[in-house]
């Protein structure tokens, strides 16, 4: 059984859970939480894992480990030689994997370092250094990248296009980020609302976080 080491409510892990779920691999999945706030992802122990000391990591059973959502990602949604999330055709790849880029440059990146900068974060023994200034620049960073979102999503139904996809599941970990440290997407962002409205009612994101509890064949 292939494990996944996360924090329940993670932003990061959320995608990968969205993932999981997406590609009905629940049962296949054993869930090993690390303690964010205690700083377990810093530990040796845990660096062993994953050199950048980040959530979540992948775990097979020939004991390698893949970090980095969209590898992790990538590598589940080819189990089963029908990938639906990371593109079929070679034009799907290549804007599915842009558009989750820039899902992570201009919004989820942005936001994870307002949280660490700009606030307690993960508290004073995990947050050795901290600029709030560069914090709230971020911040403002990842509020124009919704700005640019809301019109990539005012013409077409998903990110990358006309199905669900990787850069959907990216953008929505921004969001649920951004919810978390009341970061409110603009108003005049309304397609950007709406699309987001329309990602909770799928059961993958609605249910991501009660994952962890134990699956029932």
């Amino acid at each position: 059984m292939m494990k996944i080491h996360d924090w329940p409510t993670g932003p990061y892990p959320a995608r990968v859970r969205i993932a999981i779920a997406e590609k009905n691999l629940r049962l296949r999945i054993q869930f090993v939480t690390v303690d964010l706030y205690k700083g377990e992802h810093k530990t040796p122990v845990f660096l062993a894992k994953n050199y950048s000391g980040t959530l979540p990591v992948l775990e097979l059973d020939d004991g390698t480990f893949i970090g980095e959502c969209t590898a992790i990602t990538e590598y589940l949604d080819a189990l089963d030689g029908a990938p639906v999330l990371t593109g079929r055709t070679a034009r799907d790849k290549g804007v599915i994997h842009m558009m989750s880029r820039r899902a992570e440059l201009e919004l989820l990146d942005p936001i994870s370092t307002y949280f660490h900068h700009a606030t307690p974060g993960l508290g004073p023994h995990v947050e050795l250094y901290q600029n709030a200034e560069w914090g709230f620049r971020q911040r403002d960073k990842a509020l124009r990248g919704m700005h640019y979102f809301d019109g990539v999503l005012k013409a077409q139904p998903f990110v990358a296009g006309e199905f669900f996809s990787m850069a959907d599941i990216t953008l929505i970990g921004g969001l649920i980020f951004a919810g978390l440290l009341k970061v409110a997407v603009p108003a005049e962002c309304g397609a950007l609302l709406a699309w987001y409205a329309r990602m909770q009612e799928r059961p993958s994101v609605r249910n991501r976080i009660t994952m962890s509890e134990p699956a029932v064949a």
